[in-house]
């Protein structure tokens, strides 16, 4: 059975004699319907399965079409995620997915633009820019599957490795300190701050739709455990140790609380929703040139034709 939603307001549509005018509908998808061309290569119990599910659900529970949604990502074992969704997707160079996604931002404002990385790939050698997108608040959703390693190369340290961590590149033990995402993220001006965890998949969703409906840069870093090559960070190790923040009545405008709880590791490791600020502008927002007629993506190119065809000739 075909589910579907109204495109306006039932109650206050009426017909000449007062009886409901018919509505057009939109068919809602199903979490099947999100399913990509391609099946996810992941290790089995990788916590990256436990994203995808989260994210599926996420656009469907919204309302949202493929057409709607562009995913964007890196290199790394979770950046093959774009492959295994029905979106729009692009796969791009390793640590470069948030200046490309920065341009589909600005190009078609009107799409939701999600991008998906590794925290190797994403606060690594895409640090640069994560810090820019940030204090720039763009206007996308971030989901960094952070797993304290590299597993695509086979189990080295990555930023979010802990001190003392041994892997293959530090056998006696890592010397150095890890990168915080969370209090990072709020200092460097990202208006919706959130940790998720994939063994908390239902949690993990709202924090996704949470990071979508948002109109600025949204960081959802969320642990994925590396059930290959991390011994350390498990399932078992998170399970006992998080906590959710609404559990604790945290209030996301407290900067204060949000950096405080941040900064928590060890015995209790919160998880949930940590900064949120409506009273920012986004990027797109800022631009003058595109505070009238729509997006650029659907304005005329103001090229000749035959130009446009050289143009991407040469390009490609």
């Amino acid at each position: 059975m075909s589910i579907v939603v109204p495109v306006a307001d039932a109650a206050g549509a009426a017909g000449a004699l007062g009886a409901p005018e018919k509505l057009p509908t939109r068919p809602l998808l199903t979490v099947k319907d999100m399913k990509g061309k391609a099946d996810p290569d992941w290790c089995p119990g990788c916590g990256d399965f436990g994203v995808l599910s989260a994210l599926k659900q996420a656009i469907v529970e919204l309302g949202l079409y493929p057409h709607e949604v562009m995913t964007i990502s890196g290199i790394g074992c979770s950046s093959n995620l774009p492959g295994y969704l029905n979106t729009y997707g692009m796969h791009t160079l390793h640590g470069r997915a948030l200046p490309v996604a920065t341009g589909a931002a600005l190009a078609n404002h009107e799409m939701k633009i999600v991008v998906t990385g590794g925290d190797g790939d994403g606060y690594g050698i895409g640090g640069n820019h994560f810090l820019h997108a940030m204090r720039r608040n763009v206007d996308l959703t971030y989901i960094v599957m952070d797993n304290q390693i590299y597993g695509l190369t086979t189990g080295q340290i990555s930023p979010t490795s802990i001190k003392g961590m041994k892997t293959k590149s530090t056998p006696m033990g890592s010397v150095e300190n890890p990168i915080n995402p969370i209090p990072l993220a709020i200092a460097a001006g990202a208006t919706y701050v959130a940790r998720g965890y994939t063994g908390q998949v239902k949690h993990l969703v709202e924090l996704i739709k949470g990071g979508i409906r948002h109109k600025g840069f949204a960081l959802i870093d969320v642990f994925s455990p590396c059930v290959t090559f991390n011994r350390d960070n498990t399932y078992a190790f998170f399970k006992q140790r998080t906590y959710k923040l609404e559990d604790q009545g945290h209030d996301p405008a407290d900067f204060p609380a949000a950096m405080e709880q941040g900064y928590r590791w060890g015995e209790g490791i919160p998880i949930g929703l940590f900064w949120k600020r409506d009273d920012l502008p986004s990027l797109d927002q800022l631009e003058p040139v595109l505070a009238e007629g729509g997006p650029l993506a659907r304005r005329p190119l103001g090229v000749a034709p035959a130009l446009a065809q050289s143009l991407i000739r040469e390009l490609m």
